[in-house]
């Protein structure tokens, strides 16, 4: 039962009752428990574009409010503030553990999600895990609420890089085992490309044998791509991200659209030739000096760029997948890029007025010493090479905290808090910050951390084990006797708003504070309420908040892509 919402439509209902036109959302959660569970600070909005006294409206309001069995008693507070106070009976009944902890969205709609996106012509690095892991919890927690969501893994795979590669590829008749590392197979092509002269011409032909579909050229070209999508799927299945090859919709699949989108963009009388290449003009994008800044969408010697495929995937993103939204999770420095590519895919009509489109950007991970995270040799960190480390640094935890374990259980442990961890730590940050990544802050058993996370789950079903209950038979009425208990099932209650407020801004960190919190109030109500010395309906209902409290923690984190474990 999602209190909020139902409180939130009575609130509204009262405003309209009371001649209050327009009605805001009206409900927030009370800023301190001394103004009750919930406010209705709408009303102060509303009275200030009405130019009334907002205690009048407030009074008007709670003269048409209903709130029997939702609240046990409603006040004016402040200026114009009105405080709720839930009824203990609807608090209790909320969050039985017998009712569902998240319930659809009545009217689902098609969400698509991009994100991940690497790029195949190297192995997948530290710059690829931001996008990777935000978008995959977004597309987790959008399809929890019922939505429809079709993920997009825009790989890129074509390009001039390409045929640097494929050129060095064929040169050097290097096999599959031999591209095991595709950073260094990397770096060796660009400094032959870079070089070389004949060379990169050789690699400039090859693109163009691509391009036109040359047998031989396309043969190498799928060698190198089935190699790296092995690489991207190994680190996928590592990180527990939920992309698939089915997903994968890769800058080479729309090459046969670019030149319509081209042309359309001409009908549309939207094309400018700018020094040989031909532009798009908008006048709402300009630099300082008051030029207007081009989207390029075909280079001088007839080339197709990013914009051009972005544009098309648009436009299928649109009219073929029909998606109500449209989300990008692609790092900040893409900002302008997205911007101009959204407004000029709107003006030339590849996209309806009512599909979102949105640039979710993110900050960068940066080292203890405040600069982008590398290597100690300055280089990029390969994922593969970091999730080593976390699962090696969790493992060292794990036997020290309970060396007992034998040495495969601690194995896959570690494996589920080091991957969990590093992905928390991400996850808990608002997404457009920068943050420190610093592994004794992300595997402290301490603070906003997930391994803080899994070992509250693992006390509470220690107990379970402890009283040798099945936690799943448990389904009682709830007492709340004590402020721990209220506190306890009040946080239970919440989690639906959390999550409808994750899924409509894209702000995974706000699950993670919501399940922080969640954690502490268990801990508080573990430490003053005993559970299985207790008796009766006192026991059956302590044991009730439990699972409630299990589950919601497992759901919770699950909708982050991270994982529990029943010890640690």
């Amino acid at each position: 039962m999602n209190l909020i919402a139902l409180i939130d439509a009575r609130v509204r209902a009262a405003m309209t009752a009371a001649g209050i036109d327009d009605p805001v959302a009206a409900v927030t959660v009370a800023a301190r428990p001394e103004f009750g569970d919930y406010q209705a600070n709408g009303v102060m909005q509303a009275a200030k574009r009405l130019r009334k006294n907002p205690r009048d409206v407030a009074a008007a309001v709670v003269a048409k409010l209903d709130l029997a069995g939702l609240a046990a008693r409603t006040e004016i507070a402040g200026p114009g503030f009105i405080n709720i106070h839930l009824d203990d009976q609807a608090l209790a009944a909320a969050v039985r553990p017998s009712l569902t902890l998240l319930t659809a969205v009545a009217a689902p709609t098609t969400i698509v999600v991009d994100y991940s996106s690497p790029n195949l012509a190297k192995e997948m690095h530290v710059g690829h895990l931001r996008s990777t892991i935000i978008g995959d919890a977004m597309a987790r927690v959008l399809a929890a609420t019922g939505e429809r969501v079709v993920r997009q893994n825009h790989v890129g795979d074509w390009g001039t890089q390409f045929g640097m590669l494929l050129a060095y590829l064929e040169e050097t008749g290097v096999g599959s085992e031999q591209l095991s590392d595709l950073e260094r197979f990397y770096q060796a092509a660009k400094k032959r490309f870079d070089a070389d002269a004949t060379f990169a011409a050789r690699a400039r032909s090859e693109v163009v044998e691509l391009q036109s579909g040359e047998p031989h050229a396309n043969a190498l070209w799928r060698q190198f791509v089935e190699i790296s999508l092995g690489h991207c799927e190994s680190v996928y299945r590592r990180l527990g991200v939920l992309l698939t090859r089915a997903d994968i919709r890769a800058e080479s699949s729309y090459n046969d659209d670019l030149a319509g989108i081209v042309a359309v963009l001409e009908q549309e009388g939207l094309l400018t030739e700018s020094d040989g290449a031909r532009c798009v003009f908008l006048d709402e994008f300009t630099a300082k000096d008051g030029t207007r800044v081009p989207l390029i969408v075909q280079k001088t010697d007839g080339g197709f760029l990013y914009s051009t495929t972005d544009l098309a995937a648009i436009r299928h993103r649109a009219y073929s997948l029909n998606a109500a939204r449209v989300l990008y999770f692609v790092d900040a420095r893409q900002a302008l890029h997205f911007r101009q590519v959204f407004a000029v895919a709107r003006r030339a009509g590849f996209v309806g007025p009512d599909t979102s489109l949105e640039h979710h950007p993110f900050g960068v991970m940066l080292g203890k010493d405040g600069r982008p995270f590398r290597s100690r040799d300055g280089g990029l960190v390969k994922l593969d090479q970091l999730l080593d480390e976390a699962e090696q640094r969790a493992f060292d935890l794990v036997s020290a905290k309970n060396p007992n374990l034998d040495v495969a259980e601690r194995r896959a442990i570690a494996h589920v808090v080091g991957i969990g961890a590093v992905k928390y730590a991400d996850l808990s940050k608002h997404r457009t910050s920068d943050y420190v990544f610093d592994w004794d802050a992300m595997l402290s058993f301490d603070g906003n951390t997930a391994p803080y996370l899994q070992y509250a789950y693992t006390r509470i079903v220690s107990l379970f084990r402890r009283g040798e209950i099945e936690r799943s038979s448990i389904d009682a009425e709830i007492l709340l006797g004590t402020p721990q208990e209220r506190a306890l099932a009040l946080a239970l209650a919440r989690l639906q708003e959390v999550v409808d407020v994750v899924a409509a801004d894209a702000l995974p960190h706000h699950l993670c504070t919501y399940l922080h919190d969640l954690a502490a109030k268990y801990m508080q109500f573990y430490e003053h309420c005993p559970v299985l010395t207790e008796t009766g309906a006192t026991r059956a209902s302590r044991l009730a908040l439990c699972r409630r409290t299990a589950d919601t923690l497992q759901h919770g984190l699950s909708l982050l892509g991270i994982g529990t474990v029943e010890r640690m």
